[in-house]
């Protein structure tokens, strides 16, 4: 009969393994995690200047919207490392959203809401998204990348942003999502936040599409804070 050690030992779980980064603990999926990603990973300069940012930001308490979940790296990190109330994260890759369960499982991250949804201006007809083989290529674009790449076409429910706001009521705003924050912040009319982080993407949203989006965080009682901001990696608060 074995001993309870031996008992314990056999019957334990193994963890999965993992690429530790900033102090969090990322699943080691070769489909996903591969090339720069992975090495920017161990490095910690994955996500960097959006990392910082937001660490800066996030506050105990807070109710946190993340608008471009990606892989979960940043709702992780703020999960595993700031005492934020909840975080609500949005990603339109349903090939993704197991990757990032898996992320805050495994550091332990229990609050932490992910939705397989995009928001639009208003509520609209689900979107046609393209699943490729190389999962970090899927997007909304056919033509993005070579079509034979595509494994299957997924339908992406589209939520109003403004109900999207009003239901979930956040402090904080997160915003990486590829050139739609031009398309969706400029509808926003919500005044509940107290700061946000917002990467833009001018080589495709242009000088036009910039300012439309300052425009929208200076209408939503922000005002851009320089010092936490950096490059493409824009930071706005109420109060500084």
């Amino acid at each position: 009969m074995p001993s309870p050690s031996e008992t314990t030992e056999t019957t334990e779980k193994p963890e999965r393994p993992y690429i530790r980064s900033r102090g969090i603990k990322m699943p080691k999926v070769r489909e996903i995690i591969r090339g720069r990603t992975r090495n920017a990973l161990r490095q910690g300069t994955y996500e960097g200047f959006e990392a910082d940012a937001v660490m800066k930001i996030a506050r105990e308490g807070d109710t946190v919207l993340e608008l471009g979940g990606g892989i979960g790296y940043i709702s992780t990190l703020i999960g595993a490392q700031r005492p934020v109330k909840e975080i609500h994260t949005f990603e339109a890759n349903p090939l993704l959203i197991d990757y990032i369960h898996a992320a805050h499982a495994l550091n332990n991250v229990t609050n932490v809401t992910v939705h397989n949804a995009l928001l639009g201006p208003k509520k609209g007809k689900p979107r046609d998204f393209y699943c490729r083989q190389n999962f970090l290529a899927s997007s909304l674009d056919y033509d993005a990348r070579p079509p034979d790449g595509i494994v299957s076409v997924e339908k992406i429910e589209v939520r109003g942003i403004n109900t999207t706001f009003n239901e979930i009521k956040p402090d904080v705003l997160i915003c990486d999502i590829e050139g739609a924050e031009a398309e969706i912040l400029p509808a926003l009319k919500y005044e509940g936040l107290r700061a946000a982080v917002i990467e833009l993407h001018p080589q495709w949203i242009g000088a036009e599409g910039v300012r439309a989006v300052f425009d929208a965080m200076h209408r939503a009682g922000l005002t851009y804070y320089p010092r936490w901001s950096y490059r493409k990696v824009v930071v706005f608060r109420r109060a500084w």
